[in-house]
């Protein structure tokens, strides 16, 4: 295992988006675990869909650092916390090194790399280089020399041939080692669609596609170069830093949130689950797809997803959904983000097939070929936001959403939780639907920065007019015993 106060790490980033970077940090992943090694994974910035890929490929939950949604000693934290626990620690980038919201880089993979004192492996699609690729490499050293570029990997090579060439180029030109030459080859291939990569929890065969691809990366890497780079890292100063759990679990959870897990909705941050149980949560698993019967909770939360492709699954399970709109009418206390909003609605439609929903939102979902809502949020909370703390509304959240999806036939008199400062939300200028206790947004939050939304949301859940009923006995869905499982 590796220091505690040193961890061993290191960062796969990419010149640009879609270089395959995420299907090598996947094989790399499962190479070192294949060495009886503990790897602890990391994704920087917004997405669910690559750290479930992590996830799987690690057997320990991937956590999400982003520096656009947290302080800095706020992640630096969590990742010497998680790092703790593992012998190696994998944080994959997102988009390309330098790629960031801010002109000056702060929030960039580079940035987060300095943070850290990560050394870079960056990962080249080298599809059609031969000479180009040195002042490619160059310009990216010169960019930052605080960036500590510590080899390359060459991915979608065209043969043997290529290899040597390119190979030949950059030893000449650079001083940059090249730690891997992948061949393009269709076993690689992780399927992307509107949203990145098919989430893991919707591909066949995961576990033997990860070993698949694993055993790819693993030949063509050298693995123990890769180990001694992440080895030989600086001294992780942290001045301030808080390693301390945040969210402990509660000793005593006092009530009970179904959360929705299944191929259709997947999209939930590690540290928000964490952080609803260490509010005296007990995370209860729904399957929307296949389970009748709506077990006996306080609350519920529905996070992203692809409800899209699953819409007819969606609406055969008329018991799931005619249960869940009876209890949102009497009250039960719903938080859903984006594919959540969408399944609560009254419909939706997507290539020409319109499929009934829920139908406890006043709306009407329809799909589009292109983005409707897409990159971070600025939200501010208005007088009618139900989670209370901030009467007469005014406080700034920062979230993000990236949604191909619009709700319409909205009512006139829609009460809506957020003005939108920065993005789109439902109509450009507001987000947050409230209807009863419910509050469905396209926005996903993070228990981050200030932002203790899972904290409010138990709170609410504690003191709702629904939870008052079930203390006094009066439930009205009971738990179905033997088909429940905890949350992951």
């Amino acid at each position: 295992m590796s220091d505690a106060r040193n961890p061993s790490r290191l960062m796969v980033s990419a010149t640009h988006k879609s270089s395959g970077k995420t299907t090598i940090a996947v094989g790399l992943v499962h190479a070192l675990r294949e060495r009886g090694l503990a790897v602890q994974t990391f994704k920087k910035g917004p997405d669910y869909i690559d750290p479930m890929w992590l996830t799987a490929a690690s057997g320990r939950r991937c956590r999400n650092l982003d520096p656009y949604l947290s302080d800095a000693a706020e992640y630096r934290g969590a990742f010497r916390r998680h790092a703790a626990g593992a012998d190696v620690s994998v944080v994959e980038g997102n988009k390309g090194l330098y790629d960031g919201l801010a002109l000056d880089g702060s929030n960039s993979n580079a940035a987060l790399a300095k943070a850290l004192a990560l050394p870079v492996v960056l990962v080249i699609d080298a599809r059609g280089m031969t000479r180009g690729i040195a002042p490619l490499i160059l310009g990216y050293q010169a960019f930052d020399r605080d960036v500590r570029i510590a080899g390359v990997i060459l991915n979608n090579l065209g043969g043997s041939r290529h290899e040597a060439k390119l190979r030949m180029v950059i030893e000449h030109y650079t001083d940059v080692r090249v730690l891997g030459s992948v061949q393009c080859d269709p076993r690689l291939v992780i399927a992307e669609r509107h949203l990145g990569l098919t989430p893991s929890n919707e591909a066949d065969g995961v576990t033997q596609r990860i070993a698949a691809i694993g055993n790819l990366v693993g030949a063509q890497v050298d693995v123990d170069a890769v180990l001694r780079i992440a080895a030989g890292v600086p001294p992780l100063a942290a001045p301030g830093d808080a390693i301390a759990d945040p969210f402990p679990p509660a000793a005593e959870p006092d009530l009970r949130i179904g959360v929705l897990q299944d191929r259709a909705f997947g999209f939930y941050y590690g540290d928000d689950l964490d952080a609803l149980r260490a509010a005296g949560a007990t995370l209860v698993r729904i399957d929307a797809l296949s389970d009748a019967q709506l077990p006996g909770v306080d609350g519920l939360f529905i996070g992203g997803g692809f409800p899209e492709l699953h819409a007819a699954e969606l609406e055969a399970n008329t018991a799931l959904r005619g249960r869940i709109r009876a209890a949102v009418e009497a009250g039960l206390p719903v938080y859903a983000e984006c594919g959540g909003l969408m399944y609560l609605a009254r419909s939706l439609t997507y290539r020409g097939q319109t499929h009934r929903m829920v139908g406890a939102i006043p709306g009407d979902v329809v799909m589009h070929d292109r983005p409707v809502g897409r990159g971070y949020v600025t939200l501010e909370e208005t007088a009618d936001f139900p989670w209370g703390e901030a009467p007469g509304g005014g406080r700034a959240v920062r979230a993000h959403e990236f949604h191909y999806s619009s709700i319409e036939n909205l009512p006139a008199d829609l009460v809506c939780a957020y003005e939108v400062k920065r993005g789109h939300g439902v109509d450009g200028r507001r987000d947050g639907i409230v209807v009863r206790n419910v509050l469905a947004s396209y926005a996903h939050l993070r228990s981050a920065g200030g932002n203790a939304w899972a904290r409010r949301f138990v709170d609410f859940v504690r003191h709702a007019d629904y939870r008052l009923q079930r203390q006094d006995n009066v439930v009205l869905f009971p738990p179905v015993r033997g088909r429940e499982a905890m949350v992951v």
